[in-house]
């Protein structure tokens, strides 16, 4: 794809609801013009000038138009994520560069869940993520990393949440127990939420009809299964140890969201899944979070 070609495709998905012409993204003008010189455009309502990435997720790019492309295709092929020194030889670009497109595309991806609820029977299940602790070579100076005074302190849960044939919601926190709130939150009332023996779930028989299952017995039983739930953390473990290596609790959150992404969209082909993936970043606004992200570093 030519990097006209790629103007094009990038166009008829910003501007998918004028059939692909521009119109401003601050009023809503459709009567614009063209520059010449170069690629901006300039409303005649309020005589803004915007640009194609103007107040998208993309915005002050330096990046072509076609590599930006490029990077979502490379992204969605991944079926266990795709690491950021992978991303960035791929589309040979510097690491600090692939890191952040990759996490914006990560936050277009997780904005879909931001109000999202479940209903109907719902799959809940916490595992720890980080936090490892290298052990010491000799024997004898070695220590017991199950004792709290020899953890690293930076060892996180994320809690999940899966809707039998319907989403997946994760959540981090710092212990198990602290999720219940959230649950009672974004699962609807009415709903039956299927949970392992962990004490820690004991409250949800408060709001909901719980089922428990025994897994020091089985894995599961006629009454309930956690299985859905188990499948997202095989897929999110696998992320963080076959792929990146190394996920920090501060993002832990946006890989969660990611993994969910996939779990959820697991079965469509891979041209679906770009045209979703793409049609969520160019829809996103402007992350507060990733712009200017290693300007902010460095001051």
């Amino acid at each position: 794809m030519s990097e006209t070609e790629a103007y094009e495709a990038f166009s008829a998905i910003r501007w998918v609801a004028n059939d692909g012409e521009p119109f401003c993204p601050r009023c809503g003008c459709v009567a614009v013009y063209e520059y010449r010189s170069r690629r901006i455009y300039k409303c005649q309502g309020c005589e803004s000038q915007f640009s194609i990435t103007t107040a998208t997720i993309f915005a002050s790019r330096k990046l072509p138009i076609r590599d930006l492309l490029a990077s979502i295709a490379i992204f969605v092929n991944g079926a266990k994520g795709i690491s950021a020194l992978q991303l960035s030889r791929d589309l040979d670009v510097q690491y600090k560069t692939a890191f952040v497109l990759a996490h914006k595309l990560r936050e277009a991806l997780g904005a879909e869940m931001t109000n999202r609820t479940l209903s109907g029977i719902v799959e809940v299940d916490g595992a720890y993520f980080g936090g490892y602790v290298k052990p010491e070579n000799r024997k004898e100076n070695r220590k017991d990393l199950r004792l709290k005074e020899n953890k690293s302190g930076k060892r996180r849960a994320v809690v999940v949440m899966r809707q039998r044939h319907g989403k997946t919601l994760p959540f981090v926190f710092d212990r198990e127990d602290e999720s219940l709130p959230t649950i009672q939150d974004r699962v609807e009332h009415g709903s039956t939420v299927h949970a392992d023996e962990a004490s820690c779930w004991d409250g949800l028989h408060a709001r909901f009809a719980a089922k428990r299952v025994n897994h020091s017995v089985t894995f599961k039983d006629e009454d309930a299964c956690t299985n859905q739930a188990e499948s997202y953390f095989s897929r999110l473990r696998r992320m963080e140890i076959g792929t990146h290596h190394h996920v920090s609790g501060r993002y832990l959150q946006s890989y969660a969201n990611e993994a969910a992404w996939r779990e959820d969209n697991r079965r469509k082909p891979n041209g679906t899944l770009y045209v979703l993936a793409a049609a969520a970043a160019i829809g996103h606004p402007v992350s507060r979070e990733w712009k200017g992200y290693w300007q902010r570093k460095a001051t």
